[in-house]
């Protein structure tokens, strides 16, 4: 059982983390490929590459979590240097200049330490915050993180809108966030990983054979994050390049990419959280993907400015869902002393997906068209979802027999 008060002092701080961690979502949402494309005129594969960044610390963390076990390191400790990485990184890229090599070289060390941190963090949710509001107690800094994220998204879209000359500036404020966050983990209590004298790198997938449940949903998973991925890779592109019928602004494209869908995140996260502890989790995961699948059909097929606002703001209800059960949804299958392992295995498959999928979305949006790739998205999350129907019914029969 959580300590009581090792909850309330990770509430605390988690929360105040959210807001510097809220003003770093935005720089892969929008910002990231927005400067490529209007300062450094960058090619469709660099926007690709950039799009596939974080998903490379995703697929790293598999190793980082083996790393942590054998050294004996704390996840505290740990957290603290992928964080300080980040911030060498985007401060590395605000020294660019016209240079966009260097830009990408600082913007990989800082959106790989973006994301390498998230199975290190599931292991501190996993040991502070109890079973029954887990879900609940996460979605509440969820809601604290989107609020500044949205506030950062408007004020930097302004900025850029006024000058691309501040973009330096930007990424700087980027980098002065992640070092907030290395110091603010390092003031929740101590977490460590069970030691391990070896380490073999693909240990934590022995996991996959021992565990039906959590292999089938790895299978699901993996056809209903390749689908969103194709689109979600687009969705700046979409409404940047001319070539698709658009011509917007620096803020209007902040607004429909990052600003309407972290509003409706912020609308629906509380919801979301409680839902996550109440109801079945397989249920669950249907819905929201129904919800990802419907959006993207109205993001790509609709042929006006409405139909882009229903469907990034449905994507944005569904991405609320999506972010709970995606960073919580080993702890309610895994041993709490293989959390981090269950969770760098569904990182890594998500960083394979996450860094395949931009190339191929790029390249099929260049020769078939952004319609397709949504039509393709969207009958892969149908897929996936149907996939889980016979846990469903097996769930439902298990509660009737238990009656």
């Amino acid at each position: 059982m959580p300590n009581p008060g090792f909850r309330r002092r990770t509430f605390v701080v988690d929360s105040v983390r959210a807001v510097p961690a809220g003003v770093i979502e935005t720089v892969s949402t929008t910002f990231s490929i927005l400067l490529a494309d209007r300062v450094f005129g960058a090619g469709i594969w660099s926007k690709a590459s950039l799009v596939a960044i974080p998903s490379m610390g995703l697929l790293l963390s598999l190793f980082v979590v083996q790393a942590v076990r054998r050294s004996g390191v704390s996840v505290n400790a740990s957290l603290a240097v992928i964080f300080s990485m980040a911030a060498v990184g985007f401060g590395i890229a605000s020294f660019a200049g016209d240079d966009f090599e260097i830009y990408m070289l600082g913007m990989t060390l800082g959106l790989i330490g973006v994301t390498l941190n998230v199975p290190l963090f599931s292991q501190i949710y996993r040991r502070h915050y109890p079973d029954e509001s887990r879900g609940r107690l996460f979605s509440i800094t969820a809601f604290v993180r989107k609020v500044f994220a949205i506030a950062a998204a408007l004020l930097f879209g302004w900025m850029l809108t006024v000058s691309l000359d501040y973009f330096p500036w930007l990424l700087r404020v980027y980098a002065v966030a992640c070092l907030i966050m290395a110091a603010l983990v390092l003031a929740i209590e101590r977490v460590t990983l069970s030691p391990s004298n070896s380490v073999r790198l693909f240990d934590a997938f022995r996991h996959t054979t021992e565990d039906l449940a959590f292999r089938k949903l790895l299978i699901s998973w993996m056809i209903l994050g390749m689908g969103n991925l194709l689109c979600f890779s687009l969705f700046v592109e979409y409404v940047t390049n001319e070539d698709y019928g658009f011509n917007l602004s620096e803020s209007h494209v902040s607004v429909i990419t990052t600003v309407i869908p972290e509003t409706l995140f912020l609308l629906f996260i509380l919801i979301w959280g409680r839902l996550f502890d109440r109801m079945n989790f397989y249920v669950l995961r249907c819905l929201i993907n129904v919800i990802f699948a419907v959006g993207i059909l109205f993001y790509f097929l609709g042929d006006d400015l409405w139909a882009l606002y229903i469907g990034i703001g449905l994507h944005g209800v569904a991405r609320a869902g999506g972010n709970v059960a995606w960073s919580l949804w080993v702890t309610k299958f895994a041993k709490e002393e293989n959390v981090a392992e269950y969770m760098s295995v569904h990182t890594f498959l998500t960083g394979c997906r996450g860094v395949i999928a931009p190339f191929i979305a790029f390249r099929m949006a260049s020769t078939v068209g952004p319609m397709w790739v949504g039509l393709i998205g969207s009958g892969m999350i149908f897929v996936a979802t149907a996939m889980l129907g016979p846990a469903i019914m097996s769930h439902r029969r298990d509660q009737k027999k238990n009656r």
